[in-house]
């Protein structure tokens, strides 16, 4: 097999992100020149590549064709869309498009469990690269999530687990033998793709090349064409097959199981939600596949709480639960998490919700919304065209801040009420990401409870 990147070629980083800075450390490492470029006329990280590589040329400001006039092979960063002019013309022109993922596979000299899906797929690496952590392995764990995974090369790791975007996956052609898996589909990233074939098309690049694979049996849209010779395992919060995992006796009273053995009780698991039931027999599924063993797998399920700002349990104030799911970016996270925490007997979630809808039909929220919200509040740049779809089902409030929508669902919240921040947007209207809207969230939530700490 050919290198992926060839050393006789003038070579491009596009993009001064945590993806282009990993790339230039690694170029560098490896001996090999290069040119950065950014559409922005001062990237955030202009001064640390300014200091760290003086004699790298610079490029800023908008891409144009003459930029890759003398270059053969160009770096893409994950948020730049392969629809740029330039980068058609390029393209179009002999230049060849590589993503930081085929750089790594190239390089990586243990074996990749590679995961991508609308939702869940933060918490299944993470769990997972517990899991193998637990099983005794040195592990690195990151990719779309944490550290960039050129930055995780290092041949002491016995294992890699990666968290994979569509934006990064556009570019891949061969995953090398990794095990991989779609842990799910629905609508995202709307603005960038022309519908959900596009979008699900980017998806199911992760299993070119796959050694084994794992599918959601529930979302047909997970299961890919491949040959039948390829080992495949499926997970599901229904009754499983022999040689897959799911559940026994429902999500309640149950067992996660693997065919009809029962591997533990549902009771047992410490992460909450029955959406997150369906990623702790993801990770099992995957590491089943990476042959990890059982034991050490079932004890960290016993053990690990979550991420930060998914699905995380921040306060019980007046017996009402406040739950931060900032983390909660699409239509499909919403739902998960509305399900997840909905009461089958009554109304009990008061949901906060709003931001950047990305180009999203909101509509699926309704059914569950029907079920299970009663009263939403909604807040930032697309609070309008939320309400449109929940005023039909739910009451519904439009508030100017997310400090207003916490002091709003505390007088609407009973005990025994879930008040639930799952936005279904983007947050970069009002927050420099996910992360500031969930502490943000969680200061309000503490405030209300005569707390000023955090």
């Amino acid at each position: 097999m050919t290198d992926v990147i060839a050393t006789n070629r003038n070579t491009a980083i596009l993009g001064m992100g945590a993806t282009g800075l990993s790339v230039a450390r690694f170029l560098s490492s490896i001996g090999k020149p290069f040119v950065f470029a950014d559409s922005r006329a001062e990237p955030p990280h202009l001064q640390d590549v300014m200091r760290d590589y003086p004699d790298v040329p610079l490029v800023l400001g908008a891409f144009d064709e003459q930029l890759f006039a003398n270059i053969d092979q160009v770096i893409v960063s994950p948020g730049i869309s392969l629809q740029e002019p330039a980068l058609v013309a390029a393209r179009a022109a002999g230049v060849t498009l590589l993503g930081d993922v085929e750089l790594f596979l190239e390089h990586a000299k243990a074996p990749v469990i590679a995961i991508t899906g609308s939702n869940g797929k933060s918490t299944v690496t993470t769990l997972l690269g517990e899991m193998a952590a637990a099983s005794g392995l040195s592990v690195g764990i990151g990719g779309n999530l944490g550290t960039p995974m050129l930055d995780l090369l290092d041949d002491k790791h016995q294992l890699y687990v990666l968290e994979l975007s569509s934006f990064q996956l556009e570019l891949l052609n061969d995953t090398r033998g990794a095990v991989s898996t779609l842990l799910n589909i629905s609508p995202d990233h709307m603005d960038r793709y022309t519908g959900l074939q596009q979008y699900h098309a980017a998806k199911h690049r992760i299993f070119r090349g796959a050694g084994k694979v794992v599918v959601n049996r529930e979302d047909p849209l997970t299961r890919p064409l491949l040959p039948s010779a390829t080992p495949m395992v499926s997970f599901g919060l229904n009754q499983p097959d022999l040689g897959s995992f799911g559940l026994l006796q429902g999500p309640v009273e149950g067992y996660l199981a693997l065919g009809a053995e029962r591997l533990m009780s549902v009771k047992d698991v410490a992460i909450k939600g029955t959406h997150n039931l369906a990623n702790a027999l993801a990770a099992l599924a995957l590491g089943y596949s990476a042959d990890l063993p059982m034991e050490a797998m079932l004890d960290t399920l016993k053990t690990y709480t979550g991420l930060p700002h998914r699905c995380e349990n921040i306060a019980e104030i007046n017996g009402a639960l406040y739950i931060d799911d900032s983390k909660g970016t699409n239509v499909g996270a919403t739902l998960a998490a509305i399900k997840g925490f909905g009461d089958a007997d009554h109304k009990n979630l008061i949901l906060i919700a709003g931001g950047q809808g990305k180009g999203q039909d909101f509509s699926d929220l309704q059914p569950a919304a029907s079920d299970f919200v009663k009263h939403s509040i909604l807040f930032g740049e697309d609070a309008a065209q939320i309400a449109e779809t929940l005023n039909t089902v739910v009451d519904t409030r439009i508030v100017e801040s997310l400090d207003a929508a916490v002091e709003q669902a505390h007088q609407l919240a009973a005990a025994g009420d879930i008040v639930l921040l799952s936005p279904a947007c983007a947050s970069f209207d009002m927050f420099s990401g996910f992360e500031e809207r969930g502490r943000s969230f969680q200061k309000a939530v503490h405030r209300l409870g005569g707390s000023d700490e955090y």
